[in-house]
């Protein structure tokens, strides 16, 4: 068994794999938090895709495709938040407009690359094992930088997701927090760029979130709890991977969607079991 554990850890790439995916996992796992509490797995989807047109274009001037993501995420979260500010429109209207415009302009800019086939397959489904020193160092410091802000302003973004008539009551400013935690969640897309890739990005942020709701209703524990399924999922599915010769996103996004189904199934208050059990007994 310890050479089985061993074994895989041998390699650098995938050393520096694991260290991404642990990242990945953690980071994604927390601000998914506030996702799953806010009904915001549309926007979280909708970022995902809108990155396209930044990697197509960082790809076109032969640039960093991660800092080309970083840009387009963070001007699409910021374009969000402006549309819907005033009201004029809701963020799900404003959300489904930006996300079809990027998504087509990205459609149309990789259409352009002869190669866009084979270069750029690794974006859309992910590559944890190619992930280079310069991407670790990326992924690391934005991870960073997103888990230090939740911690400092836990407080704030508690108040705005569940009480924004206290948040006004307090003259806090609501609209830019919003904006912030947009631009924190477009942070966390691109450093789950290279492991998952975009068509996966999503299920990292939601199911081990998810997870965690089931098990608990507090959020610091809940965000405890989703940060140990997502590392645990990070590392189960990249072993899943290697031996058994699968995508790496796809198996972590497997395996962190059974434990999504273990918790449904058997967690102490809501789990479907738990509570077929206990009607059973009270009949």
């Amino acid at each position: 068994m310890l050479e089985w554990l061993i074994t895989p850890l041998t390699y650098t790439f995938m050393q520096r794999g694991l260290l991404a995916a642990l990242i990945v996992g953690v980071v994604c796992a927390v601000i998914g938090c506030y996702v799953v509490l806010r009904g915001m797995a549309f926007l979280g989807d909708a970022l995902a895709h809108a990155i396209l047109p930044g990697i197509a274009i960082a790809y076109l001037l032969q640039g960093s495709l991660m800092l080309g993501a970083l840009a387009a995420a963070v001007a699409v979260a910021l374009l969000i938040g402006l549309f819907s500010r005033q009201g004029a429109i809701r963020e799900d209207t404003a959300i489904g407009i930006l996300f079809a415009a990027a998504l087509s302009l990205g459609v149309a800019l990789i259409s352009s690359i002869r190669s866009y086939a084979v270069d750029l397959s690794h974006i859309l489904f992910g590559n944890v094992l190619g992930v280079s020193p310069a991407d670790l160092w990326l992924a690391g410091g934005l991870g960073a930088v997103v888990l230090i802000t939740v911690i400092l302003l836990y407080k704030p973004f508690l108040v705005i997701s569940f009480d924004p008539v206290l948040a006004a009551t307090l003259r806090w400013p609501a609209e830019l927090l919003r904006g912030l935690l947009l631009i924190l969640l477009a942070l966390t897309i691109v450093v789950s760029l290279q492991t998952v890739g975009v068509g996966l990005v999503a299920a990292m942020l939601v199911t081990p979130a998810a997870t965690a709701y089931l098990l608990t209703r507090r959020l610091p524990a809940m965000m405890a709890i989703s940060a140990l399924v997502g590392a645990f999922s990070s590392l189960a599915g990249l072993y899943l991977s290697y031996y058994a010769n699968i995508a790496s996103g796809a198996a972590i996004v497997l395996v962190a969607t059974a434990c999504f189904l273990m918790a449904y199934l058997f967690a102490p208050q809501r789990g479907v079991l738990r509570q077929w059990m206990f009607r059973r007994r009270t009949t």
